[in-house]
This record gives structure tokens, C-alpha cells and sequence, in this order.
């Protein structure tokens, strides 16, 4: 007795019919599990000569830039340590009260930003002043209450102008000079930037192309939040 014979077109429905769920598992599970592109890091970058097992891999760890540990004082007078508490998200920028319509503005578009995160506790803000002979926390107390006033976790801070000047530069990668012909003006950065909580700049964003830039920020501040949310649920 021969055996039934079946049309080639059958068999490769068939097969096509069992190799789909297979495939459909696979993606969701590997390769569709909330995935998202994540934030850049910038800084220099280095090899480490430890691993992470990846998928069965060893993958050399990264060892990125990121910003040293520093203490200032805010508005209050109290000391400000950065960072504060692993788990928070950082925006900063650099200021100074001196600087009448720039800074201004940077700090109006710091406040749209804090206004929006106020009750997130993993966010906080920090404006370093570029100007601390003149902004001292009596100064920087009177500055800030337009900024404030909705939210108790922005601090103006200032120290000593060397630390600041180099911070500026050799940690957050950006320019605070002191203008030689105007001894009132500085020249300094409208970026404000993003850190996430291991003190790595994730973003930059131009202040004086607001709103733009800083409508990116906003949306960028939520990647980073899950991204820090997934770390704390995978520890």
C-alpha cells in the first residue's frame, strides 16, 4: 500500500505554519521586550579589562567620563554635594546673576523643565553661578525666588571660581572663561545638561534655541527615567 503523497505547496504552508509561532516567541522575547534607543554618553572613553557575560559573551566593560564629586553652597547657604543620592537624574546649567537677559532666559526655560518634573523623585536641578565673587547665597537667595517657588529641589550654587572654571571645562565639557576686556562679563555655555545617576552627561541642549532644544530635553528626561527605573527593578 503506497503512502498518501502530498503537494509541495501543502508542505511548505505547513512548514511555515510551525516556524512562525517559533519565530514570533522569539522576537517578542529577545528582541521586542520594551526595547528602546537608548541615550548617548558622552566624554572620553576607555576599555576596561573586566567583562559583562552578554547572550553567552564576554563584552569588555566601558569605563565612561563622568563628573567628579563636588560641594557648593546653594541659596540657603547650605552645602550642596553632588551627587546627593545615586538613584537621581541631574539637570544642570551654568549662570550668573550679573548676565541680565541670557541667563535669564536659560533659567526661565530651567524652570519650564523643573515645573514639569517637580514631584519626581528621582529628578534635581542645579545652576552653578560662574560669578561667585558677586554671587554669594544672600545674592543667589534673592535671584532665585522667581524660580523656586514651585520647586524645593533647584539649587543655585556657587564656590570657589577655579573649582568652578575647571568643573566647567574638564568634567561638564563646556566653556566658562572670563571675558578679558569686560572684567563684569563671562563667557560661558547656554547648554543645559542632562546626567544621569552614575554622573554621565546624556545630553546637551542649546538654551537659546529654545524652545526646541529644550522641548528634547523634556522628552529625553522620560528615557532616561525608565532606563533608571529598569536599573533599580533589575538590582
Amino acid at each position: 500500500m503506497s503512502l498518501p503523497s502530498f503537494p509541495l505547496k501543502k508542505i511548505l504552508i505547513l512548514l511555515i505554519l510551525l516556524a512562525v509561532p517559533g519565530a514570533v516567541y522569539y522576537l517578542l522575547k529577545e528582541k521586542g521586550v520594551n526595547r528602546y534607543r537608548p541615550l548617548p554618553i558622552y566624554g572620553e572613553k576607555q576599555v576596561a579589562k573586566t567583562f559583562t557575560i552578554k547572550r553567552r559573551k564576554q563584552v569588555p566593560d566601558t569605563i565612561y567620563h563622568v563628573i567628579r564629586d563636588f560641594k557648593f553652597l546653594n541659596q540657603n547657604s547650605d552645602t550642596v554635594s553632588f551627587p546627593a543620592d545615586s538613584n537621581q537624574i541631574t539637570v544642570v546649567n551654568f549662570f550668573y546673576t550679573r548676565c541680565p537677559v541670557y541667563c535669564l532666559n536659560m533659567n526661565k526655560e530651567m524652570a519650564r523643565v523643573a515645573k514639569i518634573y517637580n514631584n519626581n523623585r528621582l529628578m534635581r536641578f542645579i545652576s552653578i553661578s560662574v560669578d561667585p565673587e558677586n554671587d554669594t547665597p544672600a545674592v543667589l537667595s534673592e535671584y532665585s525666588k522667581a524660580f523656586v517657588a514651585e520647586n524645593k529641589k533647584w539649587d543655585f550654587v556657587t564656590g570657589d571660581k577655579n573649582l568652578i572654571f575647571s568643573i566647567a571645562k574638564n568634567d561638564f565639557l563646556v566653556d566658562a572663561i572670563q571675558d578679558t576686556i569686560n572684567k563684569n562679563e563671562i563667557i560661558h555655555t547656554p547648554m543645559i545638561i542632562l546626567l544621569d545617576p552614575q554622573k554621565r552627561i546624556r545630553g546637551y541642549y542649546d538654551s537659546s534655541r529654545r524652545p526646541d532644544q529644550v522641548n528634547v530635553l523634556i522628552d529625553e528626561i522620560k528615557l532616561l527615567i525608565t532606563e533608571e527605573l529598569r536599573t533599580i527593578k533589575n538590582r
